[in-house]
């Protein structure tokens, strides 16, 4: 058993934060969780997980039906960096950078062990803009850079120069636990504040930094939809800093009452959100993918979205969704107002968008393609015979 421990391979993965809220953190978890389940089947394989956002110490987290052990390095640099820096040369055969801010320790690793190759995953608005030199650098340096949709794939390599041979699509799946959830909606309870009436779901992280979000446009269409629809409310899921302004835009409009900021769900609360909703909108213009998307498409809702970044690889227009044009309050209002007034397409909508998560973005058909990708890094060639 100690020989066999000594010589094992190892996949190391370097995240910014597994424990969290929020699409990086869900992102994280689905990878680690497909990794774990990847190493299972090669024999005298193991993972190492580290977050240098998490608190310290050692950590554990189920998804798909897994244990996921992890170590947390509470914010320190310094600290993690040592630790991923002194498993180089312990076996390590691949290190998975998380976020591109993480490619700089892992091409540092591969300083100490050449044998290494290195993976570097993007998200999105992260790379839509030309990263700082060194950031740059160690991310054009990686084998393989992921994206998690073709508009990222496409900023990748006109925006960081990343080239094209060395992007890999990777889009995010549904977590399989939220699909049990949805296959089985009437066991979930709603929070005690969810509107009556009819119902525009929108999910996200409310922060001003992320203002690209389009709440407030949101607000604004609610505003003017309510005197053809009457009752029509939308239901804000999460939390963050922008808050009070979001609150004060719907105050100013009159419409307080039909606007509903919904905080600290919990993930069953999230998604019985879903079950009782009529339509999801998030018209964000930042997105580099949208799990979010799926999860109103797992509960068969119609989409509304930006035709900006993305999204445009979620919601094909008019079989799953209506796109709206980035930033068009008037779009928005005509294309929530269409689906509220035409229930064949809201379900017509909805049926489809069930059907495409249920294919195309199951957690199964993300870790075959993510072993494909590890596989290009010599996953299979180092096995021993």
């Amino acid at each position: 058993m100690k020989e066999s421990k000594e010589q094992a391979k190892k996949i190391i993965g370097l995240f910014p934060e597994l424990l969290g809220v929020g699409g990086i953190q869900e992102a994280g978890r689905l990878t680690a969780g497909a990794l774990d389940r990847i190493v299972r089947s090669h024999d005298n394989w193991v993972t190492s997980f580290q977050s240098i956002n998490d608190g310290p110490g050692d950590h554990e987290f189920e998804i798909a039906e897994q244990h996921v052990s992890l170590r947390g390095f509470n914010r320190s640099k310094v600290r993690f960096v040592g630790s991923a820096l002194g498993q180089s040369g312990k076996g390590a055969r691949v290190v998975l950078a998380a976020h591109p801010y993480l490619a700089l320790p892992a091409t540092w690793m591969k300083s100490l062990s050449p044998q290494l190759k290195t993976i570097v995953m993007s998200h999105g608005v992260e790379v839509w803009n030309p990263l700082p030199r060194l950031r740059r650098r160690a991310l054009l340096s990686a084998d393989l850079v992921l994206a998690p949709s073709s508009d990222t794939a496409q900023k990748l390599a006109q925006i960081q120069g990343v080239p094209p041979a060395n992007i890999r699509e990777l889009a995010w799946p549904l977590n399989p636990d939220f699909l049990k959830m949805a296959d089985n909606p009437a066991g979930l309870s709603l929070p005690k504040n969810f509107p009556e009436g009819r119902v525009i779901l929108t999910v996200g992280r409310w922060a001003a930094s992320e203002r690209y979000k389009g709440v407030d446009d949101l607000i604004k269409a609610v505003a003017q939809l309510q005197t053809k629809f009457p009752g029509l409310c939308l239901a804000a899921v999460g939390d963050g800093d922008d808050l009070p302004r979001l609150e004060k835009i719907a105050s100013d409009l009159g419409v307080s009452e039909s606007i509903r900021f919904l905080t600290n769900l919990s993930r069953e609360e999230i998604a019985a959100c879903y079950a009782r909703s009529e339509i999801f909108a998030l018209p964000s213009t930042g997105e580099g993918f949208g799990l979010v998307f799926l999860e109103a498409m797992a509960f068969a809702k119609p989409l509304i979205g930006a035709a900006r970044g993305g999204i445009t690889d979620i919601i094909e227009n008019r079989v799953n969704g209506l796109l709206v044009p980035a930033g068009d309050l008037r779009s928005l209002v005509e294309a929530l107002a269409e689906i509220l007034e035409n229930e064949s397409l809201r379900m017509e909508l909805g049926r489809r968008g069930a059907e495409n998560v249920r294919h195309r973005y199951s957690f199964d058909v993300f870790v075959d393609n993510l072993e494909r990708i590890i596989e290009e890094c010599g996953l299979d060639s180092a096995v021993p015979g």
